[in-house]
């Protein structure tokens, strides 16, 4: 730590679901946190935060925190509760964890989590809490998959060129990731690179947002239409001799079918698809084919449609057919999560995993209370959960489902929080939970390289507890506090891991930070072969049985209506078409100060974002006759929910977008957008489709 006057500097990492995992500089006074700034000696991070993140100590020393756990005490929902020590409150726990158990077999008891942490102690421990006893596993599905699944079908392992060779590329891809509001980094390297080398951004999005107005050339086309412009794009690069067929011959699965297959792929098929014009798909492909050193950065949001895996596999074939993998600063990029090589059995507690145990999709939660059959995967009911780390009732599509689930009379759950959630609201136990700052944890980069240290920097409001003593205790009442991995602190599962890992220790982090693992060059830009089998780079994906690390387990199987999947890359119709019933298309994006459901609670981001609104494009808005601020319903088979219109002509006519994931009840009636949303499978290891919801408008 360093002192300056009566500040001094604690050292940490950003512990929130964003891929740039930014190291950390915050000022501590009197036991508080204050400012929080951006490490300008790492190399990624480079001295540059988010808004929100800047203004932790929003969160920190909010006075709405949760300090104390508390048992409901009237109807559920009805925001009656009791103060409860924490014994009592875990005793209760674990009383109905075992009522559940016995009368319906352990897998009636769903321990349910994921991101808001991403810290590998806090987030992780609850699994091995779930294999120790034999309780339902968890298939995570309402993030990665569809983007990881494609990239794997190409590439055939999770890492790319180094992120910060961005800077050193004569042109910058951005595509499908909003990065000046999810992950600022990415601007920071791309704008280098922009001022260094005269680099051209470009920016492929389904609406003219922060990032798009920082572009060269901006491509706003329609949601899940990616792949169709990646085919011709690449119908372009063969059509005027602008593939290196050298590279092809080398690296490639079938260059020669690929070249077939897309000679129908044509700018003027992809216009009507994309409802880009001819000229700047031509402009695109010509910009990409003549720059080498051309850097892909794929995000998430392209792929959160019920095509998004075949679409992330086509926008990666791209820089395969230039070959601009083989230049520093040219290639692509989306997770390094592969790299890290970091030890987590017994944090998860491995060696206690029985493969015959189901596991419950994540993003099905709603299906999976309810009681659908199918969801359940011919398993009980579930009876139980422990929620810790994630907001289902507000972040998971078809929110009506998971609100009915959770409402019912004979479900008990108990929720470890930091905020009263719309989640927290409809628990039978809330516990309160401590904020990345007030425990000690280690983070990897999935956007950069660096695993991070985040040390305990100041203590705890109130009865605020990690997520790990949560665990610890209900594992002594549970009966399995006896096994390897139980009884150990964060520090200490830090050390074993990192040992392992042979990578120190936690004070060898407290002493550097961080640990810099980027592959060499070779291995980054796949020069030694890809990842599959034969080292090719796969334009013939095989859909089903390629490994990915987000892969089904056997008792699920593959997803979605994987008998549709393309021989090549393609656009492939299983979006949410608009229709005479749904007219429009919506996309919920992220907004600018929030974090799915995190930082809602906070002033600045509350200021800053306003109401929840949906843009709708003035043609659109005329035709139904809409002015701007108007209360509009908008709705489909699912439910319906009121917005108020936002005029904006950034997107194409038929598709509208609400940014933000807003508490339930900052809508009217108290129901938020995942209203919406659907819980269908994405083929083919599923995912959420997010994206990719057709809908009607109506004003109001």
């Amino acid at each position: 730590m360093n002192t300056h006057a009566n500040i001094r500097i604690a050292h940490s990492a950003c512990p929130h679901d964003c891929p740039s995992t930014c190291a950390l500089d915050i000022e501590i006074r009197d036991g508080q946190i204050g400012r929080v700034h951006g490490a300008k000696d790492n190399s990624y991070t480079a001295g540059v935060i988010c808004a929100k993140v800047a203004r932790y100590a929003e969160r920190v020393h909010h006075p709405d925190r949760l300090l104390k756990p508390m048992v409901r005490s009237g109807a559920r929902g009805e925001g009656a509760w009791k103060e409860a020590s924490w014994e009592a409150a875990l005793d209760l726990i674990a009383e109905r964890f075992l009522k559940a158990e016995a009368e319906f077999g352990a897998e009636s008891v769903w321990p349910y989590q994921y991101a808001g942490t991403m810290g590998l102690v806090q987030r992780d421990s609850i699994h091995r809490l779930r294999h120790a006893k034999g309780y339902s596993k968890q298939f995570d599905t309402i993030c990665t998959n569809p983007a990881w699944t494609g990239w794997m079908m190409g590439a055939g392992a999770l890492r790319g060129s180094d992120p910060r060779e961005m800077a050193k590329a004569d042109c910058v891809v951005i595509w499908g990731t909003n990065a000046v509001a999810t992950q600022v980094n990415v601007m920071t390297h791309a704008i280098k690179a922009r001022k260094e080398r005269g680099a051209k951004i470009v920016v492929i999005d389904v609406y003219d947002n922060a990032t798009m107005k920082q572009a060269d050339l901006a491509l706003v086309l329609k949601p899940g239409t990616d792949g169709a412009l990646a085919c011709a794009v690449m119908h372009v690069l063969f059509r005027e001799g602008l593939a290196d067929r050298d590279y092809l011959a080398r690296y490639t699965d079938d260059p020669a079918g690929l070249e077939a297959h897309l000679q129908s792929r044509t700018p003027e098929w992809a216009s009507g698809i994309t409802g880009l014009s001819i000229a700047e798909i031509e402009t695109f492909a010509r910009l990409v084919g003549e720059t080498k050193r051309t850097y892909f950065r794929l995000g998430y949001g392209f792929t959160r449609n019920r095509n998004g895996a075949v679409n992330m596999h086509a926008a990666l074939c791209i820089p395969a057919v230039t070959g601009a993998w083989a230049y520093e600063g040219g290639g692509a990029f989306h997770s390094n999560s592969s790299i890290f090589g970091l030890d987590k059995s017994l944090i998860e507690g491995h060696a206690y995993a029985d493969p015959n145990v189901r596991s419950l999709d994540q993003s099905q939660i709603g299906r999976v209370l309810s009681g659908d059959a199918e969801a359940l995967h011919g398993g009980p009911p579930v009876k139980a959960m422990l929620i810790q780390n994630t907001n289902p009732a507000n972040v998971a599509p078809e929110q009506r489902l998971v609100k009915q689930g959770l409402m019912r009379d004979d479900l008990f759950f108990a929720v470890h929080e930091q905020f009263m959630t719309d989640t927290a609201l409809l628990a039978d136990v809330v516990l309160p939970a401590t904020m990345f700052v007030e425990h000690d944890d280690i983070y990897r980069g999935g956007g950069h390289q660096h695993i991070l240290l985040g040390p305990k920097i100041v203590d705890a409001p109130g009865q605020a507890r990690e997520n790990l003593y949560v665990i610890e205790e209900l594992a002594k009442r549970l009966g399995v506090d006896h096994l390897e991995g139980f009884g150990m602190s964060a520090r200490e599962h830090l050390d074993w891991m990192l040992d392992k890992s042979g990578l120190g220790s936690f004070e060898s982090f407290r002493h550097d930070r961080w640990a810099d693992v980027q592959p060499d060059f070779d291995t980054a830009h796949f020069i030694n072969g890809f990842g599959h089998a034969d080292g090719k780079f796969r334009f013939r994906p095989d859909w089903t049985n390629t490994p990915s690390p987000n892969r089904p387990p056997e008792s699920i199987g593959v997803q979605g209506p994987h008998q549709a999947l393309p021989e090549f890359p393609d656009h492939v119709a299983l979006i949410e078409e608009a229709d005479p019933e749904h007219p429009f298309r919506l996309a919920t994006s992220p907004a600018r100060t929030f974090l799915n459901s995190s930082f809602t609670e906070t002033p600045g981001s509350k200021k800053r974002e306003g109401r929840p609104e949906l843009m709708l494009h003035p043609e659109d808005a005329s035709a139904l006759g809409v002015e701007e601020g108007q209360r509009i319903e908008i709705g489909n088979r699912r439910g319906e929910v009121v917005l108020h219109a936002k005029l904006f002509d950034g997107m194409r006519r038929g598709v509208v977008i609400a940014e933000g994931i807003w508490p339930n009840h900052a809508h009217e009636r108290g129901e938020g957008i995942n209203v919406l949303t659907g819980a269908d499978s994405i083929a083919p290891y599923g995912g959420a489709a997010f994206h990719d919801t057709k809908v009607w408008l109506r004003a109001l």
